[in-house]
């Protein structure tokens, strides 16, 4: 998540909270989503494999500085478990894990998001990449990315329980699995690059 940093020379705007455009975050939900589009009954154990390169992948340039962000661990965490279980379960338990996959993977994502809500907002880690280290702690910082991760946790949580309709009932698992969640995601990813901005300008027009 990338922010536009104003010039250090600027006392006006330097603890305004700075904008955020949604594509570090992003990248990191691509394992997760490789995961949605590949994952099928035949299929789910290569969905599986593949979101975990992919999410160690993600992962190795923050390793290299020391740091992790809590969306790749879990994706590494998740995907490494659901790889291995593909292979020590009989077929009748995987049976289960199959079903249920894509639910788990999206009810992941809600718990990880929310638990982030506790210490530090996961889109607060991406914001940090591209904003003084000064601001960090501001409540005005805090509380954006606060916003922006309860809004992200929302859509996690709904498209995971859409996702469980869509498995008890037929007839409509194209708009519960596909439809809906990709325009939770589009609302998602244009509340990330708008509210940001509207803070603000609402702290401009305070101040």
């Amino acid at each position: 998540m990338t922010h536009t940093r104003e010039p250090t020379g600027s006392t006006q705007t330097s603890h305004r909270p700075p904008a955020l455009h949604g594509g570090g975050v992003l990248i990191s939900f691509a394992p997760w989503i490789i995961f949605d589009v590949v994952a099928g009954p035949s299929t789910w154990k290569l969905a599986a494999f593949t979101a975990l390169v992919a999410s160690v992948v993600l992962s190795l340039p923050d390793l290299r500085h020391g740091t992790a962000k809590i969306l790749n661990v879990a994706a590494i965490v998740f995907f490494g478990v659901i790889w291995i279980l593909g292979f020590v379960l009989d077929r009748h338990d995987l049976i289960w894990l199959e079903t249920y996959a894509q639910v788990l993977s999206n009810g992941v994502l809600a718990v990880v998001a929310l638990a982030s809500l506790l210490t530090v907002p996961f889109t607060e880690q991406y914001a940090r990449e591209s904003v003084p280290r000064e601001l960090w702690s501001s409540p005005g910082f805090h509380r954006t990315n606060w916003v922006l991760t309860a809004v992200w946790a929302a859509v996690f949580l709904i498209t995971a329980v859409l996702g469980l309709i869509a498995v008890h009932t037929t007839g409509a698992g194209d708009w519960l699995n596909w439809v809906i969640p990709i325009i939770l995601l589009v609302l998602a990813i244009k509340f990330t690059k708008w509210y940001p901005a509207y803070v603000r300008g609402r702290g401009s027009r305070a101040g």
